[in-house]
């Protein structure tokens, strides 16, 4: 998400929870090809927002949770 200054932001949650797990999955591996590109860059001293590597790295934690939310969500009402 862009901000209107041009300031990339967080992911929000609130984002999270309409998506499928598939588009969760996509969101995850689109995130970390570019945390991967962003450590290349960081490793060629050409990174100009350190920062974005912890945005990165939390938003992907984020879909994680939510995966597995889903995961479980799944799991309990398969047992019932």
């Amino acid at each position: 998400m862009i901000s209107p200054t041009g300031r990339q932001l967080r992911m929000k949650y609130k984002e999270l929870k309409d998506l499928t797990a598939q588009e969760l999955t996509a969101k995850s591996r689109d995130l970390r090809q570019e945390i991967f590109n962003l450590r290349l860059q960081q490793a060629s001293s050409q990174l100009e927002k350190p920062a974005r590597l912890n945005t990165i790295r939390r938003d992907i934690a984020r879909i994680e949770t939510k995966v597995s939310e889903l995961r479980n969500k799944g799991k309990a009402a398969a047992a019932k």
